[in-house]
């Protein structure tokens, strides 16, 4: 069965993250998102073990995807390095 897809006012598709422009590690990124999970995901960390902070907050791995994105949000991304 076909699923339906509608155009909002924006022109943007009902069901699927608005592009935004975020700050990743000091760097400028556009990418389809909506949460902090859907970021990961679109920047290809998948299930990588990482650490995260949007505009400064440590955010927990268990509330990404609840956590909301925006334009114009800072997210710093860590991963643990090995060796010494």
């Amino acid at each position: 069965m076909p699923v339906s897809v509608h155009a909002t006012e924006d022109g943007a598709k009902a069901g699927v993250a608005p592009e935004i422009e975020i700050s990743v590690n000091a760097a400028p990124h556009a990418v389809r998102a909506a949460t902090l999970a859907d970021v990961l995901q679109a920047l290809g960390y998948g299930s990588t073990k990482v650490a995260t902070a949007l505009n400064g907050d440590f955010v927990p791995e268990r509330l990404r995807g609840e956590t909301v994105v925006s334009t114009g949000d800072r997210i710093e991304i860590l991963s643990a390095r090995q060796g010494g």
